[in-house]
């Protein structure tokens, strides 16, 4: 009787990475803890392989590990989710992301850095400027002021801490075709400042549809680090979830990536200190007997992910109000502001 060989089973291209990710673990030497500080090497079952591999992935410090779901780790790293959620639960563990007192809350925000709008009177309705850790929402009408307000920020954030900016670079998604750095220079210029330098501190992608926009979103972390980035700019936030995701068959799809992309942003701005500011597009509520029914776009996801909202609208000439609609801890109240060659103004 012939005799059975045995055949080994092919291991899948999952089984090969999480065995490389693995690889070299019990190899890994005791680092120095002087300092306080952990790195992807110090998660158990990581070896410097899989480490590696989550680096490549974006993914440089716990932080990025423990604020991630497991299914997107899985994904980007091609590795099974149950390794992914013992991965994740690792660096949470390392991290210590249980409860803390309301005082290490309030050293956290200490932290945060405001960069000014130009304007003191907006400065003020904003609490001193747009804050970092936060997402702030400018929602209007054409011609409201919207970009304007985010050249300005992507020129103020450069300024030192004295001049009411944070010492960073600029993030800009542009989904609608309108960064015009002629406006940036002009801008600079206006404040004093060298254009080629303010220029070449703005980095600006051009996103073509939704899953684009989506994408540069997560590459954002690519770059964060190393071009000292403090502020992204998505200009607009809604306009390509608008056009993508037309009918009320669509509706529940085109909410559900929108609130993923907005908590991706989120993210970055917890993870890495730096200010997210979002224009967004508006429409008319019909069914609106009297007041303003003007309306903007996303709904409650929007409303409820974003951590500032402020309305503008056009008045006379030059001249814009801007509304704060909703803050976690300032007041509703108006700003006036002018909106010149110069950029903007009181």
């Amino acid at each position: 009787m012939p005799r059975k060989i045995a055949v080994k089973e092919k291991k899948t291209k999952e089984e090969i990475i999480e065995e490389e990710m693995m690889e070299g673990a019990e190899e890994i030497t005791k680092r120095d803890k002087e300092n306080g500080e952990i790195s992807i090497e110090d998660l158990p079952g990581i070896g410097p392989k899989g480490a590696q591999k989550l680096k490549e992935a974006g993914y440089e410090d716990l932080m990025s590990i423990a604020a991630t779901s497991s299914g997107e780790l899985a994904a980007v790293c091609e590795i099974g989710e149950l390794t992914a959620e013992k991965i994740i639960a690792a660096a949470r563990a390392k991290l210590d992301m249980g409860f803390k007192t309301a005082a290490e809350v309030m050293e956290r925000r200490e932290e945060i850095g405001k960069i000014s709008t130009g304007s003191e009177s907006l400065n003020n309705l904003l609490g001193g400027g747009v804050e970092t850790q936060t997402i702030t929402e400018f929602y209007g009408a054409f011609a409201s002021g919207k970009s304007q307000i985010a050249f300005q920020l992507a020129v103020n954030v450069q300024l030192p801490k004295e001049k009411g900016g944070i010492n960073g670079a600029c993030l800009f998604i542009d989904t609608e075709a309108t960064f015009r750095p002629e406006r940036i220079r002009e801008i600079a210029e206006g404040r004093g400042l060298d254009p080629k330098k303010v220029l070449q501190n703005i980095y600006v992608a051009r996103a073509f549809n939704s899953d684009h926009q989506v994408v540069l979103s997560e590459k954002a972390k690519d770059i964060i680090k190393e071009k000292n980035i403090k502020l992204i700019v998505v200009d607009s936030l809604t306009a390509h979830f608008r056009a993508d995701y037309s009918g009320r068959g669509e509706l529940a799809p085109r909410q559900q990536k929108l609130n993923r992309h907005i908590h991706a942003l989120q993210r970055l701005a917890d993870i890495y200190n730096l200010a997210v500011v979002v224009t967004n597009q508006v429409m008319a509520n019909p069914g609106l007997m009297f007041g303003d029914p003007t309306t903007a776009i996303g709904g409650h996801i929007v409303a409820h992910a974003t951590g500032m909202r402020l309305y503008l609208r056009k008045s006379k000439g030059d001249t814009r109000i801007a509304r704060l609609i909703d803050s976690p801890y300032l007041p509703e109240g108006e700003a006036v502001f002018k909106v010149g060659p110069k950029g903007i103004s009181d």
